[in-house]
This record gives C-alpha cells, sequence and structure tokens, in this order.
C-alpha cells in the first residue's frame, strides 16, 4: 500500500508523543535538567515542533548549526498535540480548503497553531516523496507546550552525533537501526481534515 502523501509520523505512547526541537546549549542543557523550558525561553515567540527525527536532523544539520548545537526530544501530552492540531490553520493558503485567500488570513491571524507538509528526509537528509508535519505554536499553544504539555525532556544530541557518523562511514543500516521508532499518529480524519492541503 503507498503512503499518504501527508502522514503524520511519530514517536508515541499510550499517553504521549515525542516531539524535536533545537537550542542553543543556553536553552537546552537548563530543559533537559529541568525537564521543562526554562524562564530564558520565550513564551511569546512562535515555536515549531517536528515528529520526524530526521526532519529535524535536516533543520539542525545533525546538532552542528549554531544556535541548534542541542537537540532535544520533548515528550508532550497526545491530549495537548491534538488540541494543537484541532485549533491549527495551515500556514499557506490553499485553493480548496479554504473559500478564498482573505479567509485564509483570518483564519491564519486568529489559529494558536500551524501546521506545514515538507519533504520527509532520508539519512542522507535528501527529500522523499511524501511530506512530514511540522507545527508551529504560538500564543496560547507556546504557553500551553511550554508549561502544561511537556512531560519529559531528553537530550538526544550524543544519538544525533553518532547516528551522522554511521551515515558518514556508509554504515546505513547500523543508522537506521538507531532511528527512533516512528509509525503512523492514529488521528481521526475530522482532525487533519482542514490541513491536509
Amino acid at each position: 500500500m503507498a503512503r499518504p502523501q501527508r502522514e503524520i509520523r511519530a514517536a508515541y505512547a499510550d499517553s504521549t508523543i515525542t516531539v524535536y526541537q533545537a537550542y542553543a546549549p543556553e536553552i537546552g542543557l537548563p530543559a533537559v535538567q529541568e525537564s521543562r523550558f526554562p524562564a530564558a525561553w520565550k513564551r511569546d515567540r512562535m515555536t515549531w515542533i517536528k515528529p520526524s527525527f530526521l526532519w529535524m536532523m535536516y533543520r539542525c544539520g545533525w546538532g552542528a548549526k549554531e544556535g541548534q548545537e542541542t537537540v532535544l526530544a520533548v515528550e508532550i501530552s497526545r491530549d495537548g498535540f491534538e488540541w494543537a492540531l484541532r485549533h491549527a490553520c495551515l500556514s499557506s493558503y490553499v485553493r480548496g480548503v479554504h473559500p478564498d485567500r482573505a479567509a485564509w488570513q483570518r483564519q491564519l491571524k486568529r489559529a494558536p497553531a500551524r501546521v506545514q507538509w515538507d519533504p520527509e528526509r532520508d539519512l542522507h537528509l535528501q527529500p522523499l516523496a511524501h511530506r512530514s508535519l511540522q507545527l508551529g505554536l504560538c500564543g496560547e499553544a507556546a504557553r500551553r507546550y511550554a508549561d502544561e504539555w511537556t512531560v519529559a525532556i531528553r537530550d538526544v544530541t550524543p544519538l544525533a552525533h553518532e547516528i551522522h557518523a554511521l551515515v558518514n562511514s556508509g554504515d546505513l543500516a547500523s543508522a537506521a537501526r538507531l532511528l527512533p521508532r516512528e509509525r503512523p499518529y492514529p488521528v481521526e480524519d475530522e482532525l487533519l481534515g482542514h490541513l491536509r492541503g
């Protein structure tokens, strides 16, 4: 069976889902130590969370990009994640999904969350045919993410470096075995219908 063009794939348990972010050490390390985001983490800014480990690796250059040296696996409640999806708007206008561009702009302005579908990545960080979810949180959603939904925060920078070293050495099989186990996230069609774009 062909993989859907847009599908949420993630590591998840009964009540939590893992998303990824990368920060400078002065934000990332205290977040890991306290298992919550520090006061220096700006709750009034848009923050993007990614359920795909490899898309995060593409974004942060395996934890080598400046300001993204600490890669975090953030375990959040599935209730919170689904609240964000329910209240999200697509980050760009899509004919047929939105009545018109003005209606989309009004919705985007009010929405506390945004969805963007970007090409998933392989171990070489090359784009694949199917797309991966990026979820932008602002306002109420960002505050809830930091202060209510977050259950645990782990530093996965060493894992990112280990997988990257294996990819560079050509040992893709070993690299693939270390990847977090991501599988299709069970979400009702009504929850994603307005976000498929």
